[in-house]
């Protein structure tokens, strides 16, 4: 931040064509998915709509999240930030916080990001967090989220008026005392106009099916929830560096189920590196819902060079009445929307076995039929599957990346011509007042 405030200044003093040029570059700085440095992998790509918020001390001065707003911050280890939501009697809440460690930071197995909503009398009405872990000891996202429910026959949470999000930072002091950064996320489920199931389903399909057939296709990961690649039913390949996090996107539709496993390869017998041993929490698969709530993980794989695989638990059908259930990860089932899934490697894993990268294959199957959404008082939003935008784009490979892709070339040449266009003016102008100074100086 102090770079980009004294570059402003020294551009506002060379003039409006050196500032323009300035901007030019500062967006092609900006792009997303670009390394932090040689050698190390893509960081996590906020949403680039994302605003800047901080959070306060305590909830007196805590700023307002707007209810489908996202949010930039950062918390210090130890921290505690809160932020203020006004609540109707009527809507769902839900609040997501994803915390990012730099790429080459440490972090132990205590150190952890815990999000709470609290009502105007300091009680939560709901709590969860995220942490490493003894398998996961690595920079990684951690990803919870908190929310308000409307529920028949409940006593606290229910009133309208002033909520408070608290986001808490804990760790170890092994941990690199640097902030992380924080993406926040507000969105509302509508109430139901008529009322609905009132408890979870008692059974369901539990049986994985059989593989899909074709050919393996190709499809490059994400960097973070906003630019997720889209996946549809199949199996798909990539390739990922040690250090890095993956993130893909899958439209599940009410009354739909979904499964899905990761294959990490092998290591190259040549690779530079290579040798005995073995790395634990090497590899690990998670999967979050529409409101980025954490639903299930894989096992979080040790490696020894030779090719692994990890799979998620079966899930229950997305179904209304799945949050009433008191298992974790099937109450998460709780809406329609497109579900996250996220591979994370470890760096030790370039370190034993050399750079990379290493072949990815992603296994996804999205079983059932859909079925009518509930009875929703107004549009669904975030939770909710488009056919035109959902299923056809996942299917036919239009993928999160691509479109990030194609959007940056166009941001590349439309800064490159802009860029030319003022050097071109920069100079007519530099001319210009060339020659009247020396009119200036000979009269």
């Amino acid at each position: 931040m102090k770079w980009q405030r004294s570059r402003g200044r020294a551009a506002s003093a060379r003039g409006p064509g050196a500032a323009a040029v300035g901007a030019a570059v500062c967006v092609l700085a900006a792009l997303p998915g670009q390394a932090w440095a040689d050698g190390e992998p893509s960081p996590y790509v906020f949403d680039p709509g994302a605003k800047r918020i901080s959070g306060a001390a305590t909830t007196s001065e805590a700023k307002q999240l707007d209810d489908g707003g996202t949010y930039r911050d950062s918390i210090e280890p130890g921290g505690t930030l809160v932020y203020r939501l006004n609540l109707d009697a009527e809507t769902n809440a839900y609040v997501s916080a994803v915390a990012v460690p730099g790429p080459a930071t440490t972090v132990a197995y205590g150190d952890k990001i815990k999000i709470s909503l609290q009502n105007s009398q300091g009680s939560d009405c709901s709590s969860n967090d995220a942490q490493f872990g003894s398998a996961s000891k690595f920079p990684q996202p951690l990803a919870a989220y908190a929310y308000r429910l409307i529920e028949k026959g409940a006593y606290s949470c229910q009133e309208a008026g002033p909520y408070y999000v608290v986001i808490e930072r804990t760790g170890e002091d092994t941990s690199t005392p640097e902030p992380w950064g924080l993406e926040i996320r507000h969105v509302s489920e509508p109430k139901l106009t008529s009322p609905g199931p009132s408890e979870a389903p008692s059974g369901w399909p539990s049986a994985s099916p059989e593989p899909a057939g074709g050919a393996p296709r190709a499809r490059a990961g994400g960097t973070g929830f906003y630019d997720a690649a889209e996946l549809g039913k199949g199996e798909w390949t990539a390739e990922i560096e040690p250090g890095a996090s993956l993130f893909y996107r899958v439209p599940v539709d009410w009354g739909q189920q979904i499964f899905a496993a990761a294959d990490l390869g092998s290591a190259a017998a040549s690779g530079s590196g290579r040798g005995p041993g073995f790395v634990s929490g090497a590899f690990s698969l998670a999967l979050y819902n529409p409101a980025r709530g954490l639903v299930d993980t894989g096992n979080s794989l040790s490696y020894n060079g030779k090719q692994k695989t990890t799979a998620l638990d079966p899930l229950p059908p997305v179904a209304y009445e799945n949050r009433f259930g008191s298992r974790t990860g099937d109450k998460e089932m709780r809406f329609a929307g497109w579900y996250y899934l996220r591979v994370s490697l470890n760096p030790e894993v370039g370190e034993k076995f050399g750079a990379g990268p290493y072949g990815l294959t992603l296994r996804v199957d999205v079983t059932g039929d859909p079925k009518g959404a509930p009875a929703y008082a107004g549009p669904a939003g975030d939770f909710s599957v488009d056919p035109d935008d959902g299923r056809s784009a996942a299917d036919d490979g239009k993928t999160g990346t691509a479109a990030a892709d194609s959007g940056t070339m166009k941001v590349v040449a439309a800064a490159g011509i802009g860029v030319g266009t003022v050097l071109v003016l920069g100079l007519g102008v530099w001319t210009l007042l060339a020659r009247r100074r020396a009119a200036l100086g000979s009269g």
